[in-house]
């Protein structure tokens, strides 16, 4: 109890109260920039904390990602191009509300569901990081393999009902994920002699191109009319978007468990986590008849799971000093920096710091709502700037993004030449979703099965053999078989001749 109360004194203080408030609204800022993530809003802060003390260093770091996580669905939602890569799951469904001029309501679900999803991850680092910890280094090449495939499944169902479409889009996906240096091999594919695509295509500048730049295409192919954006009601909608997220519970505790879940596997993350969270709930049934219900039934999760993944992908870090993504490697970092060593004695030798850390953490997520209902007031003023200068300006700052991503000017050719694209896509009716979670799982994909496969002598039985990966193997096998089986079954029933007596 005096560790608590001491974590509690450490944290709510003026000076760090006040540092988060700041780190809060530099998140949001940069978070709502296409083509600035989380990631790099916590990098260039990382000078400034070498002033501070150890809590509120990682307080003003954790309320940064917990920010820039959410404000990636400001211009997904608004403008349809994602602020952050974790948004683009869901970018084109929720962008439907504002062409319905209710995009305000469906960011204070975001906000709510985010804050939610938030909580719960970082109350599972609170209280069963070292489990959970333990779980997800028993993960080998075999269970990635699979996690793998079962985010490629996932590929598909986002993809719509258009299963051929989003099949091609996915294949187009792991085609830009193999250009480059083979990770396993070392030998090059697909880079033509130029050594700008030895290290592939970016994947910001990929996605960058894909939904801002194509967007921008959109708009200069539009009639004057149609440029027009839906007036955004002016009414406050959060204490109904409040009570319609809270309709959603049980999608949301699940989109928050899968979040937390993946987010604790190093190398996953919010993308892959918002994505199969979004999968899952397409799934639910309800939305032909409703169609607004079962959109808000979708994205709710797939928003929990972005946060609750950032909460998930501090376990390994704190616990086993792993970092589960390039954000806890920055953390670990700063922990370094401060002269804390992350790993199991973190929790006996500092145990009031990293309690006050977790407490930060849980608080920077509170912060979610008030925050964030003030960003979408904010934000929702730029839709009165005329489109034509708009527009422009969101080209500008999508180059500025994409270079200092990669720091390269290959960086912007890749912006314009994957906006073509993207434009050339849409306009014939293919997903952009596929194509992204195949970028991000490519790579993924392939390393772990050359691995596992070397690892077995060529042997596939190795696949089911591990408990874990036989359970992550009969999930996705399920996901693929099923349907086609139940399709087969109802259409027997129904040829099926009746007897009369």
């Amino acid at each position: 109890m005096d560790v608590i109360l001491d974590a509690f004194g450490q944290v709510f203080t003026f000076k760090v109260l006040a540092i988060m408030a700041v780190a809060a609204l530099y998140g949001l800022m940069v978070g709502a920039i296409p083509g600035l993530t989380a990631t790099l809003a916590v990098a260039l802060m990382v000078p400034i904390t070498f002033f501070m003390d150890p809590v509120p260093a990682i307080a003003a770091i954790v309320t940064m990602a917990a920010m820039a996580i959410f404000a990636g669905d400001l211009p997904a939602v608004l403008l349809r191009m994602p602020g952050t890569p974790a948004s683009a799951a869901y970018t084109d469904q929720a962008y439907r509300f504002t062409q319905a001029g209710r995009g305000e309501y469906i960011l204070g679900i975001s906000a709510c569901t985010s804050a939610i999803g938030g909580s719960i991850g970082v109350l599972a680092l609170m209280f069963g990081a070292p489990l959970l910890a333990r779980f997800a280094l028993n993960f080998s090449s075999f269970e990635y393999f699979w996690l793998a495939t079962l985010g490629l499944t996932a590929a598909i169902m986002v993809g719509g009902t258009q299963v051929s479409r989003s099949a091609v889009s996915l294949l187009l996906g792991l085609l830009v994920a193999s250009v480059g240096i083979d990770p396993v091999s070392g030998e090059t594919r697909f880079t033509f002699g130029s050594d700008a695509l030895l290290g592939g295509f970016g994947f910001i500048p990929v996605i960058i191109g894909l939904f801002a730049v194509a967007e921008i295409l959109r708009f200069c192919t539009r009639s004057a009319s149609e440029r027009e954006l839906p007036h955004v009601p002016q009414q406050p909608l959060y204490l109904q978007a409040l009570r319609d997220a809270l309709r959603h519970k049980l999608g949301i505790l699940r989109g928050s468990v899968t979040g937390t879940l993946i987010g604790a596997l190093p190398g996953a993350g919010a993308d892959i986590a918002a994505y199969i969270a979004y999968a899952m709930g397409r799934r639910q049934r309800g939305a032909a008849d409703h169609p607004d219900e079962g959109a808000v039934a979708q994205i709710a999760p797939a928003t929990a799971a972005n946060n609750a993944a950032v909460g998930g992908s501090f376990i390994p870090a704190t616990v086993f000093g792993i970092p589960g993504d390039s954000l806890t490697a920055i953390v670990i970092g700063v922990l370094l920096m401060k002269g804390l060593n992350p790993g199991p004695t973190i929790f006996t030798d500092n145990a009031s710091m990293i309690n006050a850390v977790f407490l930060a953490f849980l608080l920077a997520n509170l912060m979610l709502i008030p925050f964030g209902f003030l960003s979408v007031r904010l934000f929702k003023q730029v839709l009165r700037i005329p489109q034509g200068i708009l527009m422009p300006s969101i080209l500008l700052f999508a180059m500025v993004g994409a270079y200092a991503v990669e720091n390269s000017l290959f960086a912007v050719v890749t912006v314009l030449v994957f906006g073509v694209l993207g434009f050339l896509l849409e306009e014939n009716d293919f997903p952009l979703a596929p194509m992204i979670l195949g970028i991000v799982l490519g790579p993924l994909l392939e390393e772990t099965f050359v691995t596992s496969m070397m690892r077995s002598n060529g042997s596939f039985l190795a696949f089911f053999e591990r408990p874990v990966s036989l359970a992550l193997a009969l999930i996705t096998l399920a996901v693929w078989l099923l349907p086609p089986l139940l399709r087969l079954w109802r259409e027997h029933r129904t040829s099926r001749p009746a007897f009369s007596d």
